[in-house]
């Protein structure tokens, strides 16, 4: 049974906003499960687990360059971690358990302490057996803030989620490993969408104002088509990083788990109408957040938007000499895998299957014991992304942002996750300097537990 998604929002709830003051100056962050009002009202609470007491968890906003300091206290029955992503950190606080740290155990803490040098749209979620763990609700925003932001009305941070919802108890589908259809098919769909943990939600705006949206995907496999009505806007950033001219948005753009889009909008709907922030699919448009239209902040229009003060990133303008490396991404119901390895063993497709791996990277159904890419600090390599399956891939890098490439060679935007459709093939371009041990995985989290997890190392 799917919750009913209406094309235009109705509900009068109103939405619990990330505010813009807010520091999280608690040093500690509680994991911990909670309940809170996931579905729409007349169903009962939903078990959730969370950091900070509610879904999203505590918001973390700093200035760029600023220090970030949690304890993480886990109260939770089961180990965790917590990955920030996005953020160019240092290896030892990225939190992947059996790469930089080990798991925090049920009762423990960990310490996590690193500089963020970049401003933008980031978040952190949970990265231990992540594909239930983030479903139940592990995850937070975490902006880092400009030194020259841009003058903006309302600066909203808007948290996309699906959730699989039992309509009988509206508690969480409790099928996360042992669901074979969704390991080898599209992923976890669920069947309930909000925006900040939220149904339906409402934001009060005034004709004419101009509005920031920090849209950020923590749905486990949902690929968001996003869409806005009433609104007039622009693309300003996408990952985190700005772009260097900001892009007119005249029709739908998809948003996949694990990435973010910063939206500069000007409300257009007159006074006592709507404005919608929609997700187009294949029977329709329906509406993720309502934009309750109230009054006239101004009579005029302001001028397009410049440019977002831009990060210090790497040049990689001489790719075209870089090394390139091949990354193949295999498996999936209808191309099902005929052999590969788990470590130094050779399996068949039905014994793969057996063990719950029905993807592979180059031939690898796990995280294999030697890297993808092993370099040197500071040297600039290619990646070539092939989609050989039936299904599209988030693949997401840790520790860094990388170009596009276009098909005509030039560079596209700076990513750190990068959509792969199927039958698709997508160069990246990156230059290796931050030193460690990092993950490349696919951000649809059933993939990456069910086979779709490398590494490389920068040494």
């Amino acid at each position: 049974m799917l919750f009913n998604r209406r094309q235009i929002l109705k509900s009068a709830a109103a939405l619990t906003l990330l505010p813009l003051a807010a520091r999280a100056s608690n040093h500690v962050m509680v994991a911990s499960e909670t309940i809170q009002q996931l579905a729409p009202e007349g169903f009962d609470k939903t078990r959730v687990w969370s950091f900070g007491g509610s879904v999203p968890g505590t918001a973390i906003r700093v200035e760029q360059g600023a220090r970030v300091q949690r304890m993480v206290d886990n109260q939770l029955s089961v180990p965790t971690s917590v990955h920030w992503h996005g953020i160019r950190i240092d290896n030892a606080m990225d939190g992947v358990p059996g790469v930089t740290q080990e798991a925090i155990p049920a009762g423990g803490s960990f310490e996590y302490d690193f500089v963020v040098p970049d401003a933008g749209t980031y978040w952190y979620h949970a990265h231990n057996r992540s594909v239930e763990q983030v479903a139940r609700g592990l995850y937070g925003p975490l902006i880092v803030q400009e030194a020259d932001a841009p003058d903006v009305d309302q600066d909203l941070v808007l948290m996309l989620d699906d959730w699989r919802i039992d309509p009988e108890t509206a508690q969480i589908a409790d099928d996360f490993q042992k669901n074979g259809h969704d390991l080898s098919h599209a992923g976890r769909i669920g069947n309930l969408i909000s925006v900040n943990g939220s149904f339906d939600p409402t934001i009060p705006v005034k004709r004419n104002e101009r509005l920031r949206l920090r849209l950020i995907n923590a749905a486990n496999a949902r690929i968001f088509d996003v869409g806005i009505q009433g609104l007039n806007g622009w693309i300003v950033a996408l990952d985190g990083m700005p772009l260097e001219n900001p892009v007119p948005i005249s029709e739908s753009f998809p948003l996949a788990p694990a990435q973010r889009a910063d939206l500069l909008v000007d409300v257009d709907a007159v006074s006592e109408e709507t404005a919608s922030l929609v997700s187009v699919e294949r029977d329709g448009a329906f509406g993720l957040a309502k934009f309750a239209v109230s009054g006239e902040i101004s009579a005029t229009v302001r001028p397009a938007p410049n440019p977002l003060p831009p990060n210090r990133l790497p040049d990689v303008s001489s790719f075209q000499s870089a090394p390139l490396h091949r990354m193949v991404l295999q498996g999936g119901a209808m191309r099902w895998l005929e052999n590969a390895r788990i470590g130094e063993t050779e399996l068949t497709g039905r014994e793969l299957a057996q063990l719950g791996r029905f993807w592979a990277l180059n031939g690898e159904a796990e995280r294999p014991a030697e890297p993808f890419l092993k370099t040197s600090v500071d040297s600039i390599h290619r990646i070539e992304f092939v989609n050989e399956t039936a299904f599209p891939h988030a693949m997401h890098l840790h520790g860094h942002h990388f170009r596009l490439v276009d098909g005509d060679g030039s560079l596209g935007p700076w990513r750190d996750t990068v959509l792969v459709d199927r039958g698709q093939t997508q160069q990246i371009v990156l230059m290796a300097d931050n030193p460690g041990d990092w993950l490349l995985h696919c951000h649809m989290l059933g993939h990456a537990a069910s086979g779709m997890m490398s590494w490389f190392r920068v040494a």
